[in-house]
């Protein structure tokens, strides 16, 4: 049995979920959103605030995806906002239900303007003995979303899987 591609991606407002189906369809590979069991707020303050809460101190939100077999895919896209300079907190529950190893990995980004290095980095630290293939930041894609969208098929078809 040949294993698959996937993308596994959280989304809050929906910037993040339109470049994972856009990077999904264009390499035919499965999709996993991560849901968390109780919604974060999407505007005001408690927004920022709760949200960059669960990054600063690393907690796992709960999800709703009981567990995620990665162990039927070979390589692994991850998408995720920048919440507080890293990942969206419901990365930290999916990585540990599972600490996958030697897969091909890619990271892509969406963000206000954040600096996505350090997101880049968190995310390799976090899942050590993965080969990175490619790593690439989306600023505001739903207000450019023609050129996002090209951008996220190129990034895709250039992917060394």
């Amino acid at each position: 049995m040949s294993l698959k591609d996937v993308v596994i991606y959280y989304s809050l407002e929906g910037s993040t979920k339109f470049i994972a189906e856009t990077v999904a369809a264009e390499l035919n590979a499965d999709i996993i959103e991560l849901k968390t069991k109780k919604e974060f707020a999407k505007t005001g303050f408690k927004k920022y605030f709760i949200a960059g809460m669960t990054v600063v101190f690393g907690l796992r939100p709960k999800i709703q995806n009981q567990y995620i077999d990665l162990n039927k895919y070979n390589n692994i896209i991850l998408g995720t906002p920048i919440w507080a300079g890293s990942f969206a907190s419901p990365f930290n529950t999916l990585i540990a239900q599972d600490k996958f190893q030697r897969r091909k990995v890619a990271i892509f980004t969406t963000s206000l303007g954040s600096d996505t290095k350090k997101c880049f980095d968190n995310f390799k630290k976090k899942l050590p003995n993965n080969e990175f293939i490619g790593e690439i930041s989306f600023l505001e894609p739903k207000k450019t979303p023609d050129e996002s969208k090209t951008k996220a098929v190129e990034w895709a078809k250039g992917l060394n899987f």
